[in-house]
Order: C-alpha cells, then sequence, then structure tokens
C-alpha cells in the first residue's frame, strides 16, 4: 500500500496518511485505525453518535429529543417492561403521604414480593428460563417501575415482547420492548449499593429494589425443578424411544430371519 503524506506531529509522533486512511504511529508503533478506535469508544462517553446511557441502562432521560441515536436491538436476551411496577412510596395518592400512614415498611415489602414473583413466575412458564430480574426504584420517569428481565435464550425474549405488549397487569396495559443491556452489574447505580448515592431517586442509573433472601431461594429451587423435571422428563422419552426403536429393529432382524429360512426351505425344496 503507497504512503501518501508523513505529517510530524511530535518529537514521538507521526500522523501517517495511507490512503484513506489515517493512522498515527507513536514510538514506532501504527495505533488502531478509525474503525477500530470507533468500536472501542462504542457505548462510552466519547462515543458523540450512540446514546451510551440507552445502551448502559436501556433508557434515557430525554427519550426521543436526544441528540444521540437510541439503536433498539431485533435480538437481544433482555426486555423491559416500562413503568410496570408502581410503587406505594412513589404513586401520587396524596402529596403528603398520608395513604402510607396505615402501611408499614415490612407491608410495603411484601406487596412488592408478591409482585415480584407474579412476575416471574409468569414469564418463566410461558416464554422460558430467566436468568436475571430486576425492578427499578427510581423516581425519574424513564426507569421508575422498569422491569428487566434477562432470559437464556434470545427466542424467548423476542416471544416474550411480541406477547406481553398485548397483554395487562393490574388494569394497566403493558409496555414491552427489547432491551441493549447485556450485563445488568453495569447498569445497576454502584454508590446507590453503597449507600451513597447523592442524586437520590433522580440517578439515571439503576436503583434496584433489593428483594428478600427467603424469595431469591424459592425462586432458585423453583426454577431448578422445573427446568430439571423438564430435562428428566425429556431424557425419560428419549429412553422410551430408544427402547422402542431397540424392540422394532429386534422385531425387524428376527422377521428377515425368518423369511431368509423360508427361502432356504423354499430352495431346498425346489
Amino acid at each position: 500500500m503507497r504512503i501518501l503524506n508523513i505529517v510530524k506531529l511530535s518529537a514521538v509522533g507521526y500522523l501517517v496518511v495511507v490512503g484513506a486512511k489515517w493512522t498515527e504511529k507513536v514510538h514506532g508503533k501504527m495505533s488502531m485505525s478509525g474503525a477500530e478506535y470507533l468500536a472501542s469508544i462504542y457505548g462510552t462517553e466519547k462515543d458523540k453518535v450512540n446514546c451510551s446511557f440507552y445502551i448502559k441502562t436501556g433508557a434515557c432521560r430525554h427519550s426521543e429529543r436526544c441528540s444521540r441515536k437510541h439503536n433498539k436491538p431485533q435480538y437481544s436476551q433482555t426486555v423491559v417492561m416500562q413503568n410496570m411496577y408502581v410503587s406505594q412510596q412513589n404513586s401520587a395518592k396524596s402529596a403528603d403521604g398520608s395513604h402510607l400512614a396505615n402501611m408499614s415498611d415490612h407491608e410495603i415489602q411484601e406487596q412488592f414480593e408478591y409482585f415480584f414473583e407474579d412476575v416471574f413466575f409468569e414469564c418463566e412458564e410461558k416464554y422460558g428460563e430467566i436468568e436475571e430480574m430486576c425492578v427499578c426504584d427510581n423516581q425519574c420517569d424513564h426507569l421508575r417501575g422498569n422491569v428487566y428481565i434477562k432470559f437464556r435464550k434470545e427466542e424467548d425474549a423476542v416471544k416474550a415482547a411480541e406477547d406481553l405488549n398485548n397483554r395487562w397487569y393490574m388494569f394497566r396495559p403493558i409496555y414491552c420492548d427489547l432491551c441493549p443491556v447485556a450485563d445488568f452489574r453495569e447498569a445497576c447505580c454502584r454508590q446507590f449499593e453503597m449507600g451513597q448515592c447523592g442524586k437520590g431517586g433522580f440517578c439515571n442509573f439503576w436503583h434496584v429494589k433489593p428483594i428478600s433472601h427467603h424469595l431469591k431461594n424459592l425462586l432458585a429451587r423453583s426454577s431448578r425443578s422445573r427446568y430439571k423435571h423438564r430435562s428428566r422428563s425429556r431424557s425419560r422419552s428419549r429412553e422410551r424411544h430408544s427402547e422402542k426403536h431397540e424392540s422394532t429393529k429386534h422385531r425387524r432382524r428376527s422377521r428377515s430371519r425368518s423369511r431368509d429360512r423360508d427361502r432356504r426351505d423354499r430352495r431346498g425344496r425346489y
């Protein structure tokens, strides 16, 4: 490839123009090309084209007015159900919070865990195995009550996104989309987990509402038992199929042997 020009940048750096590609030579080594550089900054704050918040958290406070692109995936393991969970603390039943006067923290947590368990079992039984599920407890509009579910298979997530948009929950329609979030840890606010988030409920990263260890163990046990039962039933059906196949092969062999004997007998008689 022909080098068209070399422009000196500094004592140790040169900008080498190779055809239509611009690369930088530093300390005698060629750095990454333009495509490699764009791939390295994709989804970061340096990316001026794609919205980093939408890629990391699946939501953006600017929504459709954002100056950067929101590339909605066609295939993903994760779905988001927007504003599905209505928190008793965030609901506007009364401005002064008097509607919570007769509800303790324990009762509010019980209601949330009932909702979590209901959604988890419904989605896992109808669409497929779930790896992770999170509910946002943020107060900002684009994250409030969002439910994120990561399925084990992409086709299960696609099926769930198509079907859930035609369903209702607690007299409210469900709005479900495929989500670009692949790593839930990257979307969560680490300062909130340590109890140090200064932005409160208006943080742009997930403030995940926790569930009790009892519910975690219950969901894990039920999920394991359900898919173990499925694997056992599949293995049993395979064993039955193999046994049936062996029996049919045995019958075929006995029939072929009897036919050979008949042929030999006929040959001997004629």
